[in-house]
């Protein structure tokens, strides 16, 4: 892998991390937070990408699985089940 694509990985994991971070310590409701965690998710792509086809980056590959999981957790809750509660207010209204 040549080493351009191996810094644009690694530069745009953590630039997307600080970002989505940064969009969910606003708090400005479930439909940011939850395109924050798709942030996050591409965030996590590209650290597991940059973690295995760099020779030492292999603790970062295997940390953003783990932490791919979460961030599909919260694009779940956020954006999927969100839909699914605010339909339920609404019918109950």
């Amino acid at each position: 892998m040549s080493e351009t694509t191996l810094m644009i990985l690694q530069y745009y994991g953590a630039g997307a991390a600080l970002l989505a971070a940064f969009l969910v310590s606003l708090n400005l409701g479930e439909r940011i937070t939850g395109w924050a965690f798709v942030i996050f998710v591409t965030s996590s792509i590209a650290l597991i990408a940059w973690g295995f086809l760099n020779d030492e980056g292999q603790g970062i590959g295997w940390q953003n699985i783990g932490l791919l999981c979460i961030n599909a957790v919260g694009v779940y809750r956020h954006l999927i089940a969100g839909r699914t509660r605010a339909k339920r207010k609404e019918a109950q209204a």
